[in-house]
């Protein structure tokens, strides 16, 4: 290894692995004291390639002055980057100046808001999955295409480049089913329900879910819980052709690459705009080999979306899209008035899911029959069965068992976690929040319930989250717990309820003034 004295411009260094979480984005570092550093004239936060055994990396230079991290002679790459690079460290390697991606000019002309064309977002895509771009770049168009200047024709371009730009099954099956909800309900694990139950009945279901976006917990986050998620494209095809059916992270199958680099920068800025979110869902639907979807658009006071109108503008341009990528949908217009189960958060949404498969009195009502519905439409899509006969295929295929069975079937096959509903881990920190009035609940605003399980430590804390004790509707008197906050570290506790105590997030009134929505069921 070289000391600062040794140092020279030779563009072979030695690969350091630095210990050093990016989240989907691949970072290089170099000593400042670097004689490659000053010879080429790099500058921090440009973008450099390094090439090592045949393979190639593009990354965001840091400059760093500390030898522990990295000394003269050394590349330093962070965890995504040295795992891409698939070498042992002090393997040989050279850095040089990385060539701008082929696609920034179509992305400045996106950003001016000029409209893009299938080419164009053909090439943006590519360069996304193959991380050309720096984090403020992926910034700039995730902001572009956030301002609603996407029309409905580039929604589909772009929902066609993601998944030209990665893997997708073939099932070499005319049925294969899969459900999907747009998000912002807490706690509304139905696709943890519905997979087993269409399983069962012998439908084709390989459900692939992205990690929470701005949400307590997202399907793969619960999942993980009871199961690993993170499965190679063959195991997961493996698993499938096996038991009809998985619930998986979409990432480690690279199925849309590009959608989960996406998801890295959504999230800590916290943008879900209808143009990135249908591009997101229908492609990863259409790697995943899917040919019939139902949709799930819940709509309510404290929902993603508000109104009737809004949830029929999204409902036309998710058709649109899925028309021209010849996927078959069935858009469901549902209540989002409140979170849906109990639990919100990883453990406690796991917990409420085996609830009802096991048919546990303790199981939420509301999270079962709104499974048993969605389960119902997409067994319709059997065409053995008769329209309107599904809600009582999926009641009697959970009431049986056999929803139980096919679920264990797939826990063990990803890799069981060995979770026990009955007594399930969850954070030994807690507070209660109690109702300041007496009245009915009228309201449960949905985003600041899942602030408060976030701060509580959800979903990265796998045991934080709220349980939920009171819904709309119930009869509350002063003092009665509307719900408990658990939590890990005693730091997130305090984040939590500091939160709590500037809103409780529950409105107590009368019965006539709970709110009403129009849905579809």
């Amino acid at each position: 290894m070289a000391s600062n004295s040794e140092c020279d411009a030779s563009s072979k260094l030695a690969l350091r692995r630095v210990a050093i979480d990016t989240y989907h984005e691949n970072v290089v570092y170099l000593n400042r004291d670097c004689a490659l550093y000053r010879a080429e004239g790099f500058q921090a936060l440009s973008k450099v390639e390094v090439r090592a055994n045949g393979q190639k990396v593009l990354a965001t230079l840091n400059v760093v002055d500390d030898v522990n991290i990295v000394r003269c002679g050394e590349v330093g790459l962070s965890e995504d980057a040295f795992l891409q690079m698939g070498v042992e460290d002090g393997h040989t390697a050279t850095v040089s100046q990385a060539e701008p991606p082929e696609s920034m000019a179509a992305l400045f002309r996106k950003i001016n808001g000029e409209r893009l064309n299938r080419a164009d977002f053909l090439a943006i895509v590519h360069d996304i999955a193959q991380h050309h771009y720096s984090k403020i770049e992926l910034t700039a168009f995730v902001v572009a295409t956030n301002r609603g200047e996407m029309d409905r024709e580039e929604v589909f371009f772009l929902a066609d480049a993601m998944v030209a730009c990665g893997r997708r099954f073939d099932w070499q099956s005319p049925l294969v089913v899969d459900k999907h909800c747009i998000g912002g309900i807490p706690g509304n694990r139905t696709s943890m329900l519905v997979v087993p139950i269409v399983a069962a009945h012998g439908m084709l279901c390989p459900k692939t879910s992205s990690r929470a976006i701005t949400s307590p917990a997202g399907t793969a986050d619960t999942m993980e819980v009871l199961a690993n998620v993170e499965l190679p494209f063959d195991k997961l095809s493996e698993i499938v052709r096996a038991h009809r059916g998985c619930l998986a992270w979409g990432g480690t199958a690279n199925l849309s690459p590009a959608d989960d680099v996406l998801i890295s920068v959504e999230r800590p800025l916290s943008l879900d705009s209808p143009a990135q979110m249908v591009a997101s869902i229908l492609s990863k639907k259409i790697a995943a080999g899917s040919t019939h979807l139902v949709l799930d658009i819940p709509i309510g006071p404290t929902a993603k979306v508000r109104t009737m109108p809004d949830a029929q503008r999204l409902r036309q341009l998710f058709e649109y899209v899925a028309a021209r990528m010849h996927l078959s949908l069935d858009v469901v217009i549902t209540d989002g008035r409140q979170p849906v189960g109990f639990g919100i958060g990883p453990v406690l949404e796991a917990r409420d899911v085996m609830w009802v498969l096991e048919n546990d009195p303790r199981a939420p009502i509301d999270l079962r029959q709104k499974a048993l519905r969605l389960a119902g439409r997409l067994i319709e899509c059997d065409p053995d069965v008769r329209g309107g006969d599904g809600f009582a295929i999926a009641r009697d295929i959970l009431d049986s068992g056999r929803a139980l069975a096919s679920m264990n079937a797939i826990i063990q096959a990803q890799g069981s976690k060995g979770f026990n509903a009955s007594q399930p881990h969850l954070g030994a920190l807690t507070f209660e929040v109690h109702a300041d009035a007496d009245g009915v609940v009228t309201g449960i605003d949905n985003l600041h319930i899942a602030r408060v399980a976030r701060f509580a430590g959800a979903p990265k804390v796998q045991s934080a989250g709220v349980d939920l004790l009171k819904k709309l509707g119930d009869a509350v008197v002063v003092g009665d717990v509307l719900y408990r906050v658990h939590a890990e570290f005693p730091t997130d506790l305090e984040f939590a309820r500091q939160h709590t105590q500037k809103c409780t997030a529950f409105t107590i009134g009368k019965v006539e003034e709970l709110p009403h929505v129009f849905v579809e069921f």
